[in-house]
């Protein structure tokens, strides 16, 4: 890397991020592709929002002492900033606390809260004012999902005069959320109408924030390859696929990477034995030892498939439910980690209260479980409708807890299908999105399960794969430098 390259100021600006705060696959990107940065000898700055959840004293944040002053509507809301820093990362939080001291991030279990319009312009905008009082001047800006895709036009509209040489680039984690709110939130912006048409903000008689970051950020960037593919079709555009083939050239899909540090078979504090492609006998130790936690029969030649996941439509789980009964008749077992829209929790809380000697549900989230699980299962289920990029599928192939997934995002992108004949593949995958093709890939795993040899190649292919940031990581690092080098051309 050039030493021009290693000077780059970089500025994430995100709605969360390990480890302060967590609701999916966002918050690990940040915080490990942010640190990735920094060890390739970058100047990384991530903005948070202070929401109340986040221990400060814990965290040993400490207040800067500065204000912001942020216009909202026709009035001034003020906010304090305080910081901290985590692997080599500063990170900047944003205290207001009648936005941001709630009991959730973005809602409760009744839905989303009304004002995270107002909310999250107050965070954008925040964010532009808390670089000026810092005295920061970034090279680049990076912008992730709807909740901070306003700063691209906020700083063209009313900013570039403050940052002249900050280019803007905007990553899409996932489309179906875009942040679209009634027109009559249009005075909390406080920009002309000009920007309400087709080409702005408009989007069928409604505000969408996430077309502020399409339109205007300098580059786009999403997940995985396939999925900036997809997204460029009424199947996958989620009705922007208009706006995302006008800036096809500016689009760039890049894998997604793990903290390799913390999901390592072989040094894992929170499993029961370590084991890594070369010494596979820990993994049946971990099987036997969440069996046991779980309260399922210690049965060793019995597949154990695991799903860790949200429990919303697009995570399949409709697709799950048609396909479980099958699976209930076949001889495996099956523990599942997640919460999400609460019938589902309840279908699947009756299904394994039927069947209690096969199937083990655990509604909510518990990190030092999912570590468990990734080391004791042998099968990991994605059945996902569409996925971006995907994190958990990364995690159980370094584990050797081989994937069935949907053929589709980042899915397709990291799982091969795996070949008998010439032992080449790390997984399953099915590519029509129904229950048949998915149970057939299910059985077609349990089969070579019964094949050891060939179960051990399976699972050595996935563990000798590269799933860190490393190669992800430059090529963040090449759009930055391409981004500043056309703004010191202008």
């Amino acid at each position: 890397m050039s030493s021009k390259a290693q000077k780059l100021d970089i500025v994430f600006a995100a709605s969360e991020s390990l480890p302060y705060a967590k609701t999916g696959g966002l918050a690990d990107v940040i915080a490990s592709l942010s640190a990735s940065l920094v060890q390739k000898g970058l100047s990384v700055t991530v903005f948070l929002p202070l929401y109340g959840q986040i221990d400060r004293e814990a965290f040993s944040l400490i207040s800067t002492g500065k204000e912001i002053v942020v216009p909202v509507s026709d009035r001034k809301e003020r906010g304090l900033l305080y910081r901290g820093e985590h692997a080599g990362v500063m990170f900047y939080f944003i205290e207001q606390d009648r936005y941001f001291n709630r009991l959730g991030y973005y809602g409760t279990e009744e839905g989303d809260y009304f004002d995270n319009a107002e909310r999250f312009l107050f965070f954008s905008r925040g964010i532009l004012e808390g670089l000026k009082v810092l005295g920061l001047s970034p090279d680049v800006l990076h912008c992730h999902d709807w909740h901070t895709a306003l700063i691209p036009l906020y700083l063209k509209e009313s900013y570039r005069n403050d940052f002249p040489k900050t280019a803007t680039l905007f990553t899409i984690h996932n489309l179906g959320y875009q942040g679209v709110f009634w027109h009559y939130d249009w005075h909390l912006l406080n920009l002309p109408w000009d920007y309400f048409y087709a080409d702005g903000l408009e989007f069928f008689g409604k505000i969408n924030f996430l077309k502020g970051g399409l339109f205007f950020a300098d580059q786009l960037t999403t997940v995985s390859r396939k999925y900036a593919k997809e997204i460029q079709t009424p199947a996958g555009g989620q009705r922007l696929e208009g706006v995302l083939r006008k800036r096809q050239k500016d689009l760039v899909g890049i894998v997604n990477g793990i903290d390799t540090t913390e999901w390592d078979s072989a040094h894992d504090p929170y499993i029961a034995a370590a084991y890594d492609s070369d010494r596979l006998a820990g993994k049946a130790i971990c099987k036997t030892a969440l069996q046991k936690e779980v309260g399922l029969p210690c049965q060793k030649e019995r597949p154990l498939l695991a799903m860790i996941t949200r429990l919303v439509a697009h995570k399949g789980i409709d697709l799950l439910a048609s396909v479980l009964e099958t699976m209930m008749k076949m001889p495996i077992q099956c523990v599942i980690l997640g919460n999400g829209e609460k019938h589902y929790e309840d279908m699947l809380a009756v299904c394994a209260a039927r069947y209690p000697e096969k199937m083990v549900v655990k509604i909510g989230y518990d990190p030092a479980l999912a570590h468990r699980i990734e080391a004791g299962a042998d099968l990991f289920l994605m059945p996902s409708q569409y996925e971006p990029c995907g994190l958990t599928q990364l995690v159980s192939l370094r584990y050797g807890t081989i994937p069935i997934v949907h053929a589709t995002g980042g899915l397709e992108d990291t799982v091969a299908s795996f070949k008998s004949k010439s032992g080449r593949g790390n997984g399953f995958k099915f590519k029509s999105y129904t229950a048949r093709a998915f149970i057939r890939q299910i059985q077609k795993s349990l089969s070579l399960f019964r094949d050891k040899k060939k179960w051990r190649t399976l699972m050595r292919n996935g563990m000798r794969g590269d799933y860190s940031w490393g190669a992800s990581a430059e090529v963040y690092v090449e759009l930055y430098q391409g981004l500043i080098d056309k703004q010191e051309k202008r």
